[in-house]
C-alpha cells in the first residue's frame, strides 16, 4: 500500500466478517459506546488552525472529518430505527462528499458535531444494547448499492467506520507533531 493510500485508509478498507459472534458484538457496541470519549480527547486542544489541516493531501479538514462523522452516524442510527420499525424498507441515500463542503462542515465549531455524536451514540448504543440476535438480522435496502443490509453487518461497518477516522486523525496529529 502506497503513502497515499495507507493515509486514506489507516487501518485497511472495511471487510464484511463471515460471522459475527455475540462476542464480537458486544466488542463492536463497546466501540459506538466508547468512540465519543475517545474523539473528544484526541480532538480537544486542537486550534482552528490544526481543525483546518487536511488529514491527507485532498482529503478533508478535521473540522469535516467530525461533521462527516456527526452526519454519517445519525444517518445509521436512523437506518437502525427504521430497519428495526419496518419491513425492509429502503433508505434514502446522501452524497457524503457534498455534505462535507457545506457551509456548516467547513467553518463551523466541531461543539455542536461532538454534542450530536456524544448524543446519537449514548442513544445508538441503549438501542444496540437492547437488540435480540433475531432484531440484528433485520434489514434495509440501500438502492444505491440495490442491495439489502442487516443490522449485524451494518454495526461491523460503522465500527470499522469509527477507528477509521479515529486512525485518520490521531495519524495526523502524529505526523504533524502536535
Amino acid at each position: 500500500m502506497n503513502d497515499i493510500e495507507q493515509k486514506k485508509f489507516p487501518i485497511g478498507t472495511f471487510e464484511v466478517p463471515e460471522n459475527i459472534c455475540d462476542i464480537t458484538l458486544d466488542e463492536y457496541i463497546k466501540v459506538i459506546k466508547d468512540f465519543p470519549g475517545k474523539l473528544k480527547n484526541l480532538i480537544e486542544d486542537f486550534s482552528d488552525d490544526q481543525l483546518d489541516t487536511q488529514y491527507r493531501p485532498g482529503g478533508w479538514t478535521v473540522r469535516q472529518l467530525v461533521n462527516h462523522i456527526a452526519d454519517s452516524h445519525i444517518n445509521s442510527f436512523i437506518r437502525f430505527k427504521l430497519a428495526l420499525t419496518e419491513e425492509n424498507p429502503t433508505i434514502k441515500p446522501y452524497d457524503e462528499a457534498k455534505w462535507a463542503e457545506l457551509q456548516d462542515s467547513l467553518n463551523m465549531p466541531v461543539k455542536p458535531a461532538m454534542r450530536m455524536i456524544r448524543g446519537t451514540h449514548q442513544r445508538w448504543t441503549t438501542l444496540l444494547k437492547s437488540m435480540t440476535n433475531k432484531q440484528f438480522e433485520r434489514t434495509f435496502h440501500h438502492p444505491e448499492h440495490n442491495k439489502n443490509y442487516d443490522l449485524r453487518h451494518c454495526l461491523a461497518l460503522y465500527a470499522w467506520h469509527c477507528n477509521h477516522h479515529f486512525a485518520h486523525i490521531e495519524n495526523l496529529k502524529k505526523e504533524k507533531g502536535w
